[in-house]
């Protein structure tokens, strides 16, 4: 029997990254390597519970570095990476694609976050990955607006898009590890948050209006969900799904789901 599998997940700290981690460890029973710009406390109760199954190392994930040697101390504690979830990620700017209020340089900043590190973290799990006698998966955490064209959020649209692309092509690349993009749907997060306090400055009243439905409706998905799928993903993706981008509640993903 091979070792309990080890997870790796970007963006930890709090929303749906925290509790895809929880998940992980207390449903699945798997090593769990995070990695997050901060520990906050939900974040550190978590690894006083589980001292020995949870490394969580403070890590900004556009520093390819600091990527590198928190991969390296992973694999040294747990002796193999088997799973890769790539959460982190940034919503803002938001705002009109031609608009002087969003310079280009906070355009560049924002693909560092949601796409070029997902190149930078790819690069540094993939050997391991592919040696994995679990079978090596890595799971992107992407967005319905990669194809939804939300008006306001073009660096986030052309962001979750790309990372859909480089999801189809990495799948080409390297069939012997599982690569799957997934829309967890509008999670109840900070993120929605974000979206309905600020979003009213930036987008069109009826896109704006349907994130506040959703919200006063009781209809957001709950980061216990789309996390359960994610983690199932992580540790049991068939190979049938690599280069898809797939919704957590879809028909094909119901074994993926929590009970």
């Amino acid at each position: 029997m091979p070792p309990r599998p080890t997870v790796l997940l970007t963006g930890a700290s709090k929303g749906l990254g925290l509790a895809i981690t929880k998940i992980l460890l207390e449903t699945f029973n798997t090593n769990v390597v995070v990695l997050s710009r901060t520990r906050g406390p939900a974040l550190q109760s978590l690894v006083d519970a589980h001292k020995e199954s949870l490394l969580a190392l403070e890590c900004d994930v556009t520093d390819a570095a600091a990527v590198g040697s928190a991969v390296s101390r992973g694999v040294e504690k747990y002796e193999g990476i088997d799973g890769v979830i790539l959460n982190a990620g940034v919503l803002e700017p938001m705002g009109k694609i031609a608009s002087d209020e969003i310079p280009i340089e906070q355009w560049k900043q924002h693909f560092d976050v949601n796409f070029f590190s997902l190149v930078t973290a790819i690069r540094a799990t993939l050997p391991e990955l592919r040696r994995s006698s679990h079978g090596g998966r890595l799971v992107f955490m992407s967005s319905g607006a990669a194809t939804g064209n939300i008006p306001g959020w073009g660096p986030y649209n052309a962001s979750k898009a790309a990372m859909n692309s480089l999801c189809r092509t990495i799948a080409r690349e390297e069939p012997d590890v599982t690569f799957v993009a997934l829309r967890p749907g509008m999670v109840d997060t900070n993120m929605q948050t974000l979206i309905r306090e600020r979003g009213v400055a930036t987008m069109p009243a009826d896109a704006h209006q349907t994130f506040v439905n959703v919200h006063a409706g009781g209809q957001l998905v709950a980061p216990e969900d789309a996390g359960h799928v994610t983690a199932a993903l992580a540790l049991k993706a068939p190979k049938s799904l690599s280069g898809q981008f797939i919704s957590w509640n879809d028909e094909s993903l119901k074994e993926f789901r929590r009970a």
